[in-house]
């Protein structure tokens, strides 16, 4: 009799369940906002999807990132079977998806049913381990620079032991620039290696990585790392924190019960945007709160930051101490708060409508209203996303669009004195993109072909103010000056660019490539690898 491979047959039949259910191509602990800069994996745009299955799907929804996946332990062995190094308690070890391959006779019932038990098992403990990286082009007409080839490769761990679970993606840089002063594609630091007697630039090399080491017990989960916190509904343009800002070191307190979930979090800004400058020696701190009631297809949602200047205070890490009353308790000179209010609703699994107030500061409600001074610094935004999951044959199509409108009015992030207080990190704003004296309007069609194909198509207005007040460290003037009339997009122009992306995303390689047409032009093409 021939015997059968049941390992390999058993995994396979259980990948083919995760990919129909989420397209899925890996596990990870933490569902985490979208890296588009860097660090770029096989999947194309999953904070897309995720917000799209939060469209379309009953649960609860909450709009709080990074945060832990609940399936990460359940999917491990499916999703993470193939790595190059695998172990867990259950099925042991394996070198690229050839380890323990459990052979039973074609005819030996009670065999594969004890192979089946043994699969039907969850783990206590688990890892896999992966060579991740790819090449890139990437240019830009506001970058003023090619860059060819771009070539990037490090670890990709992922795994959990008991309470705890951590994943990490480290990444060694090597590019070649056409630029005689090459600029950083990220924004952030960007090291230059030149010949000794040569004056010419040879190459550049940098590293970077994102992590999460987190302690979970039941409705209580602490987390470590370095990531970007995106909180809200909006997509693109959340105003308090935005997953398009520069990633920090981070800890991170995550409580849910029932419909309520609160998350506390501390970050380690830098002021400059050169991580060799000795001026970063001085302290730029975070803290933030943020409260989510979660009730049938609405969402409520409050958000507030406190930004400390070589001032710190842990006690603000506690989520029960308001940071709009303890931003009174310390010298206005070094620390800027916020407040945010936010509300999404989804109708029918068809769709959803959301938005977001931001309120940096106020001399009174009445100020608001008037708006015709710098006292009243505050943003909004709003949205709507839509979307439908059906199938044409064995085949899944995920499709939907994404609206969103942010307005910014000018000084909001800024502070007093330059580089002390802003709500900032590396000279870019944690909130909205666009910073202050802004207008945005993105929109995005989208779609997935059986988790693996991806295209879509996105517009951007932007305008951007050039009076004072439009940059993140133009000071904001002393109290008894701050009648000062502002000016909102004062004879900004708008810009347009159009932006179609196309995308393939296998089990071990990708190819992905984005273009921006009109106005801002630029273009990133990319080959990765998970192995």
């Amino acid at each position: 009799m021939k015997s059968r491979k049941v390992r390999k047959e058993l995994l396979l039949a259980s990948l083919i369940v995760v990919f129909a259910e989420s397209g899925a191509l890996a596990a990870s602990p933490v569902l985490s906002p979208e890296n588009t800069r860097n660090l770029r994996t096989l999947e194309m745009a999953p904070m897309l999807f995720e917000y799209h299955r939060q469209t379309v799907g009953d649960e609860r929804q909450f709009f709080t990132y990074p945060r832990r996946d609940t399936t990460f332990r359940k999917q491990f062995q499916s999703t993470e079977g193939n790595a190059l190094l695998y172990y867990d308690n259950v099925l042991g070890a394996s070198l690229s998806g050839h380890g323990n391959d459990y052979r039973c006779e074609a005819n030996d019932t009670a065999c594969i049913a004890r192979v089946k038990d043994l699969y039907a098992k969850d783990p206590r403990f688990g890892i896999a381990a992966s060579l991740v990286g790819g090449m890139d082009y990437r240019g830009g007409e506001t970058l003023g620079d090619t860059i060819w080839p771009g070539m990037d490769g490090g670890l990709y761990v992922r795994g959990f032991a008991d309470s705890v679970d951590f994943v990490l993606d480290a990444r060694i840089y090597s590019e070649g620039h056409s630029a005689e002063s090459p600029r950083s594609w990220d924004r952030e630091f960007l090291e230059i290696q030149k010949e000794e007697n040569n004056s010419g630039v040879e190459y550049t090399s940098y590293a970077r990585y994102r992590t999460h080491f987190a302690f979970n017990h039941d409705w209580l989960r602490l987390d470590f790392g370095r990531d970007v916190m995106h909180w809200g509904p909006g997509y693109y343009n959340n105003l308090t924190l935005n997953q398009f800002a520069l990633p920090y070191n981070m800890m991170s307190l995550d409580l849910v019960i029932g419909p309520f979930r609160v998350m506390s979090f501390y970050a380690d800004l830098r002021i400059f945007n050169n991580s060799m400058s000795d001026k970063n020696k001085d302290d730029r701190n975070v803290f933030g709160h943020r409260y989510e009631l979660a009730v049938g297809n609405a969402t409520f949602g409050v958000s507030e930051l406190q930004v400390q200047y070589d001032n710190l205070k842990p006690w603000l890490f506690i989520p029960t101490a308001p940071l709009f009353m303890e931003k009174g308790n310390y010298s206005e000179s070094t620390n800027n708060g916020s407040l945010s209010f936010d509300f999404n609703y989804r109708i029918e699994n068809m769709a959803r409508v959301y938005t977001e107030f931001f309120l940096d500061d106020m001399e009174s409600p009445i100020s608001l209203v008037k708006n015709d001074n710098i006292e009243a610094k505050w943003a909004w935004m709003a949205g709507l996303q839509a979307g439908h999951d059906f199938f044409v044959g064995n085949h899944r199509i995920e499709a939907g669009t994404i609206v969103e409108y942010a307005r910014v009015e000018p000084y909001v992030y800024s502070h007093f004195v330059e580089n002390t207080a802003q709500i900032a990190n590396l000279g870019y704003p944690l909130g909205n993109q666009g910073g202050p004296n802004s207008r945005t309007v993105d929109w995005t069609l989208y779609g997935r072909l059986d988790g693996h194909i991806f295209a879509g198509l996105h517009n951007t207005w932007f305008w951007k103010g050039t009076d004072y007040g439009s940059a993140i460290n133009d000071t904001t003037p002393l109290r008894n000056h701050m009648k000062i009339h502002k000016k909102f997009l004062d004879g900004a122009k708008m810009q347009y660019t159009l932006s179609p992306a196309l995308s393939y995303e296998g089990q071990f390689v990708s190819f992905m490539g984005e273009l921006s047409l009109i106005d801002d032009k630029k273009v990133y093409l990319r080959a990765g690898f998970k192995w």
